[in-house]
């Protein structure tokens, strides 16, 4: 996948809304803006892709966080499973792509 699907909607489960901002302090709202936000990379993340195909993002809010999201496409509407801060690797990767 390398671009996202347009409009671009999004499928909140509660239970990944409220573990994402509890571990990673990452609001929804916030998790959002970096799928909208260039620059941004997606992957596919073959490693957790044996069910459904799943997917990873590098991108930046509004203020400037870079984040890391896994997400899964459930007909055309993109489902947030995990949004964090990118650690170094990425950070570093992310900033050589930009």
């Amino acid at each position: 996948m390398e671009e996202l699907p347009e409009p671009i909607l999004f499928e909140w489960d509660s239970g990944n809304t409220s573990k994402n901002f509890r571990k990673h302090n990452v609001s929804d709202r916030e998790a959002e803006q970096i799928f909208v936000n260039k620059p941004k990379f997606i992957f596919e993340d073959e490693k957790h892709s044996l069910v459904e195909k799943r997917y990873m993002l590098w991108g930046i809010t509004n203020k400037g966080r870079k984040l890391s999201a896994f997400f899964t496409m459930r007909k055309d509407k993109i489902r947030v499973i995990s949004v964090r801060d990118m650690n170094k690797k990425e950070r570093r990767v992310y900033e050589k792509k930009i």
